[in-house]
């Protein structure tokens, strides 16, 4: 294992993502501990944890709660890469895809999902609901499906949600306006994403199902309303 000294904040990204891409790590293998990565990298857990949810961001690594953080298995999808392929969809068949896939990797989520998973939907549907900006909001929102699918406790399933949350990173979405500085106190989202979590808390498979489709359908009909896609 290689060390990487004297990293500075602005470079921490890259940094571990030489170490991700350098060869020693492949595709669903583990990472090492926060500390040791701290150790090699020369920097304190916040930065690390910033280059950690960047890497994440970009699909390259993806964490698990209990379990550590993993290489994606994203490189070995045989097709298109994530920029091919969003060149060839469009907000509605990014959100139509979505629709297909999601409710049913939630549905998972209810049957496997840990107390630990759960405490973190929950964490990470409140920091959405209190963010000061959309695009805060918007972190926070990814974060919290992507909890969902973690919480599924399936491999496979994991992946199908990092790629299909590539190639949506990488869709040309219309400009929006926003009225506001920040989501509004009753923005529809936040008693949607209260649902889902009630029906996962109470293992009803049926019920997060249809809560996940009903939050992914509110946010198809906004998308046509007035452009927003969160």
């Amino acid at each position: 294992m290689f060390q990487v000294k004297h990293a500075s904040r602005d470079d921490v990204t890259d940094r571990l993502r030489i170490i991700v891409r350098g060869g020693q790590y492949g595709p669903g293998d583990r990472l090492p501990p926060e500390r040791t990565l701290m150790e090699l990298l020369n920097v304190g857990r916040s930065p690390l944890r910033r280059a950690l949810e960047a890497l994440e961001r970009d699909g390259l690594i993806w964490r698990h709660v209990g379990k550590g953080t993993f290489v994606s298995q994203t490189s070995s999808w045989p097709t298109d890469t994530g920029t091919d392929l969003a060149q060839k969809m469009t907000p509605l068949s990014m959100m139509r895809a979505r629709l297909c896939i999601e409710p049913a990797i939630a549905r998972e989520a209810a049957i496997n999902a840990s107390g630990q998973a759960i405490e973190r939907i929950g964490a990470t549907m409140e920091l959405a609901r209190t963010a000061s900006t959309w695009s805060e909001y918007a972190h926070q929102d990814n974060l919290f499906h992507r909890a969902i699918a973690e919480a599924s406790d399936n491999f496979l399933l994991i992946e199908i949600f990092n790629k299909v949350n590539q190639v949506q990173r990488e869709i040309a979405w219309t400009a929006v306006k926003r009225s506001s500085p920040r989501p509004p106190s009753d923005h529809s989202s936040f008693a949607e994403h209260e649902a889902i979590l009630k029906a996962i808390k109470e293992r009803d498979t049926d019920a997060t199902f249809h809560a996940t489709r009903r939050h992914l359908q509110s946010v198809l009909q906004r998308l046509y309303q007035d452009g927003k896609h969160q």
